[in-house]
């Protein structure tokens, strides 16, 4: 591959040593083929963050640890490089750590391998069980900041939670399900990707409270741990839909969207309202044909951003701003997509 960097560039970016990236270069073999591919996917993530010009600014070394479907991960990967020049004069480098499905022991692992080959933050997306609490404990311990985004490890060392209220969110969701059904009767569907991620547990928290204080008598459906992918969201939802005939509505914390609407059709049901969450390719594709009632979102790019600000904060590189607030969150629907997003013309 012809790229412009020096081998020590491209290992710091791999986390790998300057001699095995030699012999991955060189093609002088004795090399497994997956440090192979880790060495051309650093240099594919360095060419995508050039964007960055050096002008007397630091550069950082940010790791990005996640367990999401690969929608969202994709997601994140792009408002973070399309944030990076907004971070001069700092250089911002980063190393991407995503996993659809795991054990927390392979997260572990993961955080273990960062520590050992250094790195000047971690912004982490991981569910809130006590073997991660710990590793967060040992990577702060160790001297290097962590900041989790979008579901909180509340009891952990991290630094700094990035992202919208859930409980508030959840609030809102219950608000829009119970305005737009009005005195039609049915349940609701809600569906998490995984219980042990504090985010989506907030928020159906933040669902069941704003629905007892309206005085709602819908029954609550929950499907979870499908870890938001397509194939086991769609089983899941079709065996639900299967044992209750009066869901009528959706509540979306953990995605699989598509899925979950194919699992309607499939039955010949009909979803009267649907609210999710995040404007990822597939939800802004939904929203525009009208499958979607709304999307709760919120500015990812602005997150990643006051994700990568707070770790410099940490290295003295900013000046403290105070606790961090919750992210905004917005409304959206199919006549209010936001201004980066092309929007079709909607059917006279």
């Amino acid at each position: 591959m012809r790229h412009p960097y020096t081998i020590r560039e491209i290992a710091r970016q791999a986390g790998l040593s300057t001699a095995t990236v030699d012999r991955v270069l060189h093609q002088r073999g004795k090399v497994r083929e997956s440090t192979v591919r880790e060495v051309h996917q650093a240099i594919k993530d360095l060419d995508r963050q050039q964007t960055q010009v050096r002008i007397g600014g630091r550069t950082f070394m940010i790791d990005i640890v996640m367990q999401a479907p690969e929608r969202f991960s994709t997601a994140v990967r792009e408002a973070l490089e399309a944030e990076l020049p907004s971070l001069h004069p700092a250089v911002v480098r980063s190393r991407f750590h995503f996993r659809e499905s795991c054990q927390p022991e392979d997260l572990v692992a993961t955080l273990e391998k960062i520590a050992e080959r250094g790195t000047q933050g971690v912004i982490l997306k991981a569910p809130d069980v006590p073997e991660l609490t710990a590793a967060v404990g040992r990577l702060v311990a160790a001297g290097v900041p962590v900041v989790t985004l979008v579901t909180d490890l509340p009891h952990s060392a991290r630094l700094a939670y990035i992202g919208i209220d859930n409980r508030a969110a959840g609030a809102t969701a219950a608000y829009l399900l119970e305005q737009w059904l009005g005195d039609r009767p049915g349940n609701v569907l809600t569906t998490i990707s995984r219980g042990s991620f504090r985010g989506e547990e907030e928020r159906e928290m933040g669902l069941r409270s704003a629905m007892r204080l309206a005085g709602s008598r819908r029954s609550l459906v929950e499907v979870t741990d499908s870890d938001g992918l397509d194939t086991t969201q769609r089983d899941l939802v079709l065996d639900a839909l299967r044992r209750d005939a009066d869901i009528v509505a959706v509540y979306s914390m953990g995605g699989g969207n598509l899925a979950t609407l194919d699992a309607f059709d499939a039955l010949g049901r009909q979803c009267a309202v649907f609210v999710a969450h995040d404007l990822d390719h597939d939800n802004t594709r939904l929203l525009r044909e009208r499958r979607l009632s709304a999307v709760l979102h919120h500015d990812l790019r602005q997150d990643v951003r006051r994700a990568c600000q707070t770790v410099m904060r940490a290295h003295r590189a900013l000046p403290d701003d105070g606790p961090a607030l919750p992210s905004a969150i917005q409304v959206v629907t199919p006549f209010n997509l936001p201004p980066d997003v092309a929007v079709v013309p909607f059917p006279g």
